[in-house]
């Protein structure tokens, strides 16, 4: 019977044990997380009593794998979406709707962006500047600003990609963040045009994409699928271990590998035949350091951003109404929060349940700010209360009003918690996945490699386990 071995205990890592059980529902597969938990970037915190997401809160549900390994993790059920509320933009001190026919910050109609931008930005927007490109990869600046004007790119692509990316769009690649765009470009087509074909209008009486909820998370928080995914793995015969840091992976002389944990002076060894490396790019570059140096050396130049989510709890007795679901930030306008979600106004699980209660026995509002971009990291370099305090401040004045004093916070820091897509990225990973080929049983995958959002990590650990397996589903050899 072959064995397994996973590294990682993230979304990817329980994604890949769930796509090995599937194909070999009697191998032997050990998971090894190096914290206390399973999940990654989806974490969970208590502020004023509620259990709250603090990392990831929701996922793409216009791509089936999350919504599906809720169902795979017993969730199915308890799969919701957000409520209509929109979202918007803060820019030049005003909150504004996010044209509902965008892709990434790229209109379908530049004269939904009026107010947004101004007459003569929407104008310029109007104006493509349509040609064809034999490069490779560019920015997105690049994609973007020559042919609808920086504005485009400074007040909507911008604040998106700070969202997703926590990047800018002067240095993230094109050809991986806005693939579908930059093909059309390459093409010598229109990205307006694009995007209308990507984004229907409700109006085109064709059942479309724009009618699939964008989003869904699960009733009471996302942090509860990898725990419940975990826990149905176990009861599919395999083992997840949390708190063992792999510190060396190796190969074995008759075949297969070894991965070395615990102290030096009484190391544990955990060997298989056939090894998922989940883990970033960094701790993935350190383990390939002997196995597959090529490949270290790529993962090695990866860069990473780091992020804060910040989460405050308020007595609604003295916030008042919210519009909209929160709103995202232009980084040119020099803020400190980069993106604030109003929870019970997006969810209506959070609204219904009646998340705390604050002194006196009044309603909790909650609140949650993201602060943090790529080659930012001074912005984080200050102490939680001061994070507090700078994001307690933009939010007063998105908001036009004085807010009350916050019963509860909670700063949850993620320290190059999100890969960077340089241009050239898509030639790194298939560089990356060359060099990995050479290694007969080792694949990787994760939010390096084919996307950061949560159904890309569950895309890239199936299409991992699937080169570890034959064309016909049998072990590979």
């Amino acid at each position: 019977m072959p064995s397994y071995l996973v590294l990682g205990g993230g979304i990817a890592g329980l994604a890949a044990v769930d796509a090995i059980l599937d194909l070999d529902p009697v191998a032997s597969v050990t998971l090894l997380e190096a914290g206390d938990r399973v999940g990654g970037k989806i974490s969970k915190a208590q502020v004023a009593g509620c259990t709250v997401d603090v990392g990831a809160e929701a996922v793409l549900a216009r791509r089936p794998e999350a919504v599906d390994l809720m169902h795979r993790a017993g969730l199915g059920d308890e799969v919701v979406h957000p409520t209509g509320a929109p979202a918007q933009v803060w820019s030049r001190g005003r909150l504004h709707r996010l044209p509902a026919r965008t892709f990434m910050g790229v209109p379908a109609d530049p004269e939904t962006l009026r107010g947004l931008l101004t007459d003569e930005e929407v104008r310029r927007a109007g104006d493509e500047r349509v040609g064809a490109t034999d490069e490779a990869d560019v920015s997105v600046a690049d994609l973007v600003t020559g042919r609808l004007g920086r504005a485009v790119t400074e007040r909507l692509v911008e604040p998106l990609l700070g969202g997703v990316y926590a990047g800018h769009a002067d240095l993230l690649s094109a050809r991986a963040a806005l693939p579908q765009l930059f093909e059309a470009a390459r093409c010598g087509g229109s990205l307006l045009e694009a995007v209308a074909r990507l984004v229907p209008s409700p109006s085109a009486g064709t059942q479309s994409r724009a009618g699939t909820p964008v989003f869904a998370t699960v009733r009471g928080g996302l942090h509860r699928l990898p725990a419940a995914l975990a826990a149905r793995l176990e009861e599919r015969g395999a083992r997840v271990l949390t708190g063992t840091v792999v510190r060396e992976l190796g190969q074995l002389p008759g075949g297969g590998f070894e991965a070395v944990t615990g102290p030096r002076p009484a190391p544990t060894a955990y060997r298989a035949d056939r090894v998922v490396l989940a883990v970033p790019a960094a701790p993935a570059a350190r383990l390939l350091r002997d196995l597959a140096p090529v490949a270290a050396r790529l993962l090695g130049t990866v860069e990473s951003a780091s992020m804060a989510v910040v989460t405050l709890a308020f007595p609604s007795s003295g916030m008042g109404a919210l519009t909209g679901s929160g709103f995202l930030v232009p980084p040119v306008d020099g803020r400190t929060v980069k993106a604030s979600t109003f929870s019970a106004s997006k969810w209506d699980w959070v609204r219904e349940s009646g998340r705390g209660r604050a002194p006196g026995g009044g309603d909790l509002t909650l609140l949650r700010a993201s602060v943090g971009r790529h080659r930012e990291e001074a912005a984080l370099q200050v102490s939680d209360a001061e994070l507090v305090r700078a994001c307690l401040g933009d939010l007063a004045e998105a908001l036009g009003r004085d807010l009350p004093e916050p019963v509860d916070t909670h700063v949850q820091r993620w320290g190059g918690g999100l890969p960077q897509y340089a241009v050239g990225h898509l030639d790194r990973v298939a560089a990356v996945r060359e060099a990995l080929a050479g290694v007969d049983g080792l694949t990787a995958c994760g939010a390096a490699y084919d996307g950061v959002g949560i159904p890309a990590c569950v895309a890239s650990a199936r299409g991992a386990v699937a080169e570890l397996f034959g064309p016909a589903g049998t072990m590979g050899s």
